[in-house]
């Protein structure tokens, strides 16, 4: 029998016994999959099931999905953050309806909008049992200690390594359940910090523990820099309305709607500013503009402040309306 083999059959064994009850699991259904899999990006477990389990109630077909107003599937996706994961599940959503349905690969699904490698191998691993492995972060830190691999998991060549004992591992038997066991494996036991490695399923065959330096591995990835933004916004209001622009001048919500205004990055953060902000690797201190430019009405769009977190669901608007309410 081949390790990748064994591997396989000890970990489903222990699955068996120690998967998590989550809501997607109970019908994975391609689309329920899809949903969940994509707000697990960038957001844990325990924080994803409330708005899971409110977006489904909301959308709970492919079809109620596809012909949902964009503006709804962004209320209701208020507060998960990278807002352009629900622009690409709206847009995806319509072409798959179009299409009829899911395709049952990961190529064909990786043609859709917000389909990257690790969603389209997810979707099609666990909805219809391709034998394509996944990698997330999860499974770079079990496959790293398992194989002893000090490798860069955040390049192209790195990935590809991992991908490869993934794509072993699943390519025999259950492929949906060997996937989701190597999630919860590294969700609950082969945890970043203090493994607990005396309930692993591979303790007696991991390369890392062997070497007793599991903490090891993997190699810690290089932080990206972050970046200082000074943020000067105009807050339009006319009758119960704010007015809003197309951001085509600041890095950060890119493709969102947001005040008009002007961004200029720093190497160092103002003294004096009204509030401040964090989105991805930008730190946005935020300056109220207090100058009556003229700015061309045909570039505004009017929105009812109640339909605000529908049209522009970022909580940074949200924060420059409630200062500008406080210094009236």
């Amino acid at each position: 029998m081949s390790n990748d083999a064994n591997d396989q059959i000890l970990l489903l064994d222990w699955y068996r016994h120690n998967k998590r009850d989550l809501p997607w699991r109970h019908s994975p259904e391609a689309y329920g999959v899809w949903i969940s899999e994509v707000m697990l990006q960038q957001t844990t477990v325990q924080a994803v099931i409330p708005y899971y389990e409110r977006f489904m109630a909301r959308f709970p077909t492919l079809e109620s999905l596809a012909k949902s107003p964009v503006e709804s599937v962004l209320e209701h996706w208020a507060g998960l953050g990278y807002y352009s994961r629900a622009r690409n599940l709206h847009k995806a959503a319509r072409e798959l309806a179009r299409d009829g349905g899911f395709p049952k690969t990961h190529l064909e699904l990786s043609k859709y909008p917000g389909f990257g490698p690790y969603t389209a191998r997810a979707v099609s691993s666990i909805a219809f049992g391709e034998h394509a492995g996944i990698v997330d972060g999860n499974v770079v830190r079990v496959l790293s200690r398992r194989h002893g691999l000090k490798l860069e998991w955040w390049t192209p060549k790195g990935r590809a390594v991992l991908q490869e004992h993934a794509d072993r591992l699943v390519a025999r038997g259950d492929s949906s359940s060997t996937n989701q066991a190597l999630m919860d494996l590294g969700a609950t036991v082969c945890v970043p910090r203090a493994p607990r490695c005396l309930l692993c399923p591979w303790a007696s065959v991991c390369a890392a523990r062997k070497l007793g330096r599991q903490e090891e591995f993997p190699l810690a990835r290089p932080r990206k820099e972050r970046e200082i933004w000074i943020w000067r916004p105009r807050v339009l209001l006319s009758r119960g309305r704010v007015g809003l622009v197309a951001n085509e001048y600041a890095p950060f919500l890119k493709g969102h709607l947001i005040c008009p205004g002007r961004a200029e990055r720093k190497n160092k953060a103002p003294k004096k500013f009204d509030f401040r902000h964090s989105v991805t690797c930008h730190d946005i201190f935020v300056i109220l503009e207090r100058e009556n430019k003229k700015i061309p009405e045909k570039s505004i769009t009017w929105v009812p402040l109640q339909k605000l977190k529908q049209a522009a669901p970022s909580s940074l608007l949200q924060k420059a309306l409630k200062r500008v309410k406080e210094l009236q």
